[in-house]
């Protein structure tokens, strides 16, 4: 189960198919597309300290997409590696962070920058299960909120505040309503994910250890 639904990542894949295939063909490293996006991912966050929620949010798409497009790429070229795959993990932590310490340094509120503390732990230990699980023989991709999740709902939030967050203040008198909301969301929804994956590696270890 998650919170985008499988419908809206297989379109999604369709439409960035096109991209992909011209990666490929052109012979791009599966690594440079890591590179990539974490470039991006640090212009998002340079518009998020800025308060330019509409473009970080757009640049935070563009870098999800090249998250999204590393494996893809290394699958088609035969450059899958064990390496690749520590490299994107590594990588993706370091932009999680990144995205978080631009909110923070735009907000000057100490319950906003306590949020962010809680979203980035609740991001990080998200990750650190699931290669904890592994290193105990359980593939554990179970929980509401995973790396695509989250990127989508900060890209999300932060372009339609940029749009709509004018009318948001009018209506709510709260500046940056949606930016706060999700921080909240994915600070709990993060946490409760992390929940979800101790319960199931207990459950997986009681059933491998009753057989």
């Amino acid at each position: 189960m998650n919170l985008i639904g499988d419908k809206f990542i297989q379109g999604y894949f369709k439409l960035i198919e096109p991209l992909i295939e011209w990666f490929v063909k052109s012979g791009v490293h599966p690594n440079v597309v890591t590179w990539a996006g974490l470039f991006f991912t640090l212009v998002a966050a340079n518009f998020f300290r800025l308060g330019s929620f509409f473009f970080g949010g757009i640049f935070l798409v563009i870098a999800g997409t090249c998250d999204m497009i590393d494996g893809q790429v290394a699958r088609k070229t035969g450059k899958k590696s064990k390496f690749g795959a520590f490299f994107d993990s590594v990588i993706d932590r370091y932009s999680d962070i990144i995205i978080f310490l631009g909110i923070a340094v735009y907000f000057d509120k100490l319950y906003i920058h306590v949020l962010i503390i809680l979203a980035i732990t609740g991001s990080l230990l998200t990750s650190y299960t699931r290669a904890r699980a592994g290193a105990l023989g359980i593939d554990c991709i179970v929980g509401l909120m995973q790396r695509p999740e989250r990127i989508t709902y900060i890209a999300g939030a932060a372009i339609a505040d940029g749009l709509l967050g004018w009318l948001i203040k009018a209506l709510f008198g709260v500046e940056n309503l949606l930016i706060i909301a999700v921080l909240w969301f994915v600070a709990i929804v993060s946490h409760i994910t992390v929940l979800q994956r101790i319960i199931y590696v207990k459950r997986e270890l009681e059933s491998i250890d009753n057989e």
